[in-house]
Formats: structure tokens, C-alpha cells, sequence
């Protein structure tokens, strides 16, 4: 029957979910996902269609308070100057993201033992290496081994093309004498596990009709399903619930009518992202958890970091073919990751390069910085504009502050009825430091690669796509919402899998290491089946 007892609950369908409920699909446990949004179809991705530019600035925008889609819930981020950007769905964010597929530094596992910030997670880069390497294989990264940034690491695919703007920008970097080396990506740059290679279409953060991007509804959902998880969808979760030992025993969900129903588990896995997750356990207060499920530390919700992002670009004077290849998968630079006292902050950030912009973005960037008048000059300009930039997102590591948090909107609720989040967010003195120092050297090398001219938004403010920290892994209980293995101190049976317990933020694009902490974790679950709850 549809609402029999399960024994393993997944909340959540995204990148974390759908690896969670891969690899515990090996197990003969039976296992249900809920997730709230529903399975796309790329045939109606915007790319598809001639006005895809408008339909990433509505419809398909990052921001889920400019889509006011039925599956997304609002987000109160006025008291933040970055902007949260989601998506509920089948595949989660993964849907939208550029699948920009670095891996965190192992540096970023030991920030304060290393640079006194922060702090340590209680985990290490060579217990994740295993489960980035299975990530790897099964979303198909693609990439360039060798990179002296990192350890030895294998990738399965060759990278993607730089283009004429990789090889511009390169040859900047080189000048320098910085590093760089070819984007880590999840894009398919040959056929791969039944996804078609990529085409060079360029608008991935509106979904990839071609399925070359390694969207988690193309890669773990199919082979989970097939193994035997069930997943329903449209389904969306209002709280955990507990039994009178203050374990959890399942949820309390809306289905497509929105009718409440209830569903009963031995095990709960929470996979929600860095702001669903807070709100789903602050609105499961209970008489055992009267401040929000799991929260006796009182750390659900704090923590939250962003990457504090910076973008700058440049306008040259030839065409750049900006238009082809994926959107923010050419080149990286790390040349300033790691902490120099000298810089006057702690910790870094990396330089991800973009290419250009659509025919629309490049008329409205050009009217709002005035470079684009009206008048007889007006389609000349244009065309001094069109094709003519390259640039930069800098992504600058958040460090922890407890102030920065997720907590329960008293007025904002969905379309159900569920109270929604608000943020309350500030940048750091550190992280400003490092926003200029590193708007400063982006301006260099763009110089330095031909550019006649730069312009820099620093902080970007729609850039709140990266959600971390408000479930923290640590092995205090008083100093952290999960232990080592993501089992929370509180409930034996609750798990969280998603960018909501990273300790630190790192300064890479964080799914890569998500999915490998997904499956790492379940992979600590299988092995402890007998002795779970001990």
C-alpha cells in the first residue's frame, strides 16, 4: 500500500538525495524519496525556444521568489545583500547549475588548525577521495588530470573546450605566471552512460536540453529506480515527526491536491540544501524538541554560509565566440586559495572563468552601465559590445559566523500553508578584504589577456547558490548538529546529507563534495546496519 511503513525515508530529491538513495538501493531495504517538485522535461527547457533568454529571467530564473513556481516556496532574503537561488524538482539544483565539478582543497578540511578560522571538520579529504572518485564516475566529470592543486585524482572524460575565450584569458593568466588548468565539469564531452555529448549550446543554468549536463534526474535517479527506490513525487514534507522517545517515525507531507498525508519510517535522511534543511527541522518542533527537531545545541539554522561572489569583465576588441561551450566550465584559477598573511584575510578564493553573454544580457548590461545609448549610435555600440566580453566570477570562501543564519519567516508561507525561511545574513570584514583583493587581480588579468576595458560587481548579488553550514558535522554535540558519519546527536535515526553540514565553505562551486559526503555517509549507515542506533 502506498503509505505502508518503509524503512528508509529520503527527503529530497536533488544532488545529496539522489545519491543517498543510489547507493542504499545495493540493501534490501525498502526505500521512498518525497520530493516536492516534479520530473522535467528537457524537450520545454528554455534553450528550446527563441526567447530562452526571457524565460531564465522568469520562469526558469535561479531565484525561486522570480519563478513562483508551484512546487518552490518563497524566501524572505531582504535582510541579506546575496540572494538565495534553488530549485525544486527531480534533480534538484542541479537542474540549473553550471556544473562547475571541483572537489574541496584538503586544506579545507583543517582551517583552523592550519590558518586558526573556522573550524576542523571532523572528517578528512582521504575518507572522501573514494566517494569523489564514485561521484565522479557516475555523473561523468570531465577534466584534465594533473592538476597541481589537487592530489593525484582521476577523471573519466576529457575536459571541456576552452574555446577562444579559454585560450584568450589562458594566455593572461600565463602572463602573470598564476595558475590555471581546464574546469572540472559534470558535462558529458563524449557520449556517456546513455547522455548525448554536448553540443556547445551555452545556456546551462536554464536546464540542458541536449542532457550532456549531469543533472542527478539523468544520472543516479534512473539506476536508483531501477533498483527498486520508489520515488514520489509533488509531495511536500511540513515536519518530521517523532514517537515519545524523541525518535524520528516519519513526516507529515502534502500530496498533489494538497491533501495531508502520513508516512511512517524506520530511518529519516533530511537532504532539503542548506536553507530547506533549517526549515524543515525548525518547523518540526515538538514537545521532545520544543526549538526545532535535532536542535538542542541550538546551531540549526546558524552557520549559513554563501560563497561571497565578485564578477568582472572585460570588453576586447575582437570577437570572443563566447556564445559556444558551457557557460562556466572553460578554466579556473586557484593561484589564491590558500591563506598568505600578506593579503591582510584568511583563507581564499577561486577565479571561474565565464564566457559571454546571450544577444538580450548583452543589450541590458550595455543600457544599464551606459555603455549602450540610445540614439544614432546606438547599433554601433552594440556591436562594440556583442561577442566582445569575457570575464570572471570570483568565489571567495564564506568562514562560519553563527549570526549569519535560516530561521522561520512569523508571516511568509507557501502554497500549502507551511511557514517559509528568512535570512539574515552579513559579509564579513574578511570576506570584504578578499573581495577586493580579488576584484583587483581579476581587473589584471583581463588586462593582461588584451581587455580595453573591465567593470565589477562585487558582492553579485544573485549569488546565493551555494547553501552551506546550518546543519553542521562535528563531534561535539554542542558544537554541531550531525556527527562524523551525519547522524544527528539528537535522533539516532535522523540523517542529513546535503551542503547544510560542511563545516567550512571551501572556495569551489560545493556538489561535487555534497554528493561525495552523501555517499559517503551512506555508505557508513550500510556498514553500521546492525548497530545503527547504537
Amino acid at each position: 500500500m502506498p503509505h505502508d511503513p518503509v524503512d528508509v525515508l529520503i527527503i529530497g530529491a536533488g544532488a545529496a538525495g539522489a545519491a543517498m538513495a543510489w547507493s542504499l538501493s545495493d540493501t534490501r531495504m525498502r526505500i521512498l524519496c518525497l520530493e516536492q517538485g516534479d520530473w522535467m522535461d528537457p524537450a520545454r527547457y528554455p534553450s528550446t525556444s527563441l526567447d530562452w533568454e526571457s524565460q531564465g529571467m522568469g520562469p526558469m530564473s535561479l531565484s525561486p521568489n522570480t519563478r513562483g513556481r508551484v512546487e518552490d516556496y518563497p524566501i524572505n532574503d531582504g535582510d541579506s545583500p546575496i540572494r538565495i537561488s534553488n530549485f525544486n524538482a527531480v534533480g534538484g539544483s542541479t537542474i540549473l547549475y553550471a556544473a562547475h565539478f571541483p572537489r574541496l582543497h584538503p586544506s579545507d578540511f583543517r582551517v583552523k588548525s592550519l590558518d586558526g578560522v573556522g573550524d576542523d571538520w571532523p572528517i578528512d579529504y582521504p575518507t572522501l577521495e573514494p566517494f569523489y572518485a564514485d561521484n565522479d564516475r557516475m555523473m561523468g566529470t570531465a577534466g584534465l588530470e594533473g592538476d597541481p592543486a589537487y592530489p593525484p585524482k582521476k577523471v573519466p572524460l576529457p575536459p571541456v573546450s576552452l574555446g577562444k575565450v579559454g585560450h584568450t584569458l589562458a594566455r593572461g593568466f600565463d602572463r602573470l605566471g598564476w595558475h590555471w588548468w581546464p574546469s572540472d565539469s559534470a558535462i558529458a564531452t563524449r557520449d556517456y552512460e546513455g547522455r548525448a555529448a554536448c553540443i556547445n549550446l551555452g545556456p546551462c543554468i536554464t536546464g540542458c536540453a541536449q542532457g550532456a549536463k549531469a543533472s542527478t534526474d539523468l544520472t543516479y535517479w534512473p539506476a536508483a529506480v531501477r533498483a527498486g527506490v520508489e520515488l514520489r513525487t509533488r509531495s511536500r514534507v511540513r515536519e518530521i515527526t517523532v514517537d515519545e522517545n524523541g525518535l524520528a517515525n516519519g513526516a507529515l507531507y502534502y500530496d498533489a491536491e494538497g491533501n495531508l498525508q502520513e508516512q511512517r519510517a524506520e530511518i529519516v535522511i533530511v537532504a532539503c540544501n542548506g536553507v530547506g534543511t533549517p526549515r524543515l527541522l525548525l518547523n518540526s518542533a515538538s514537545k521532545q524538541f520544543p526549538d526545532g527537531l535535532a536542535n538542542r545545541s541550538g546551531l540549526v539554522g546558524r552557520n549559513l554560509m554563501f560563497h561571497p561572489y565578485a564578477m568582472v569583465t572585460g570588453l576586447f576588441h575582437e570577437p570572443l565566440e563566447g556564445y559556444k561551450g558551457p557557460t562556466g566550465c572553460c578554466l579556473m584559477s586557484q593561484e589564491f586559495y590558500e591563506t598568505d598573511p600578506a593579503r591582510g584575510f584568511s583563507r581564499g578564493y577561486s577565479f571561474e572563468i565565464l564566457r559571454g553573454r546571450g544577444t538580450v544580457a548583452t543589450a541590458l548590461t550595455g543600457m544599464s552601465s551606459g555603455a549602450l545609448p540610445w540614439g544614432a549610435d546606438h547599433h554601433d555600440a552594440y556591436e562594440k559590445l556583442f561577442d566582445r566580453t569575457a570575464g570572471m566570477v570570483i568565489i571567495c570562501e564564506d568562514l562560519p559566523e553563527e549570526c549569519n543564519r535560516v530561521v522561520i519567516d512569523p508571516e511568509l508561507l507557501d502554497s500549502d500553508g507551511i511557514p517559509c525561511p528568512r535570512i539574515e545574513y552579513r559579509l564579513s570584514d574578511n570576506s570584504l578584504a578578499m573581495l577586493d583583493h580579488a576584484v583587483a587581480r581579476g581587473r589584471e588579468v583581463l588586462e593582461a589577456s588584451g581587455a580595453h576595458s573591465t567593470t565589477a560587481i562585487s558582492p553579485l548579488p544573485p549569488a546565493g547558490w551555494h547553501l552551506m553550514g546550518t546543519a553542521r558535522m562535528g563531534r561535539d554535540p554542542e558544537r554541531s548538529v550531525v556527527n562524523e558519519w551525519g547522524r544527528c546527536h539528537d535522533v539516532k535515526n535522523l540523517f542529513i546529507v546535503d551542503g547544510s553540514i560542511f563545516v567550512t565553505s571551501g572556495a569551489v562551486n560545493p556538489t561535487n563534495t555534497i554528493q561525495a559526503l552523501s555517499l559517503y555517509v551512506a555508505d557508513q549507515i550500510k556498514q553500521r546496519l546492525d548497530r545503527l542506533f547504537d
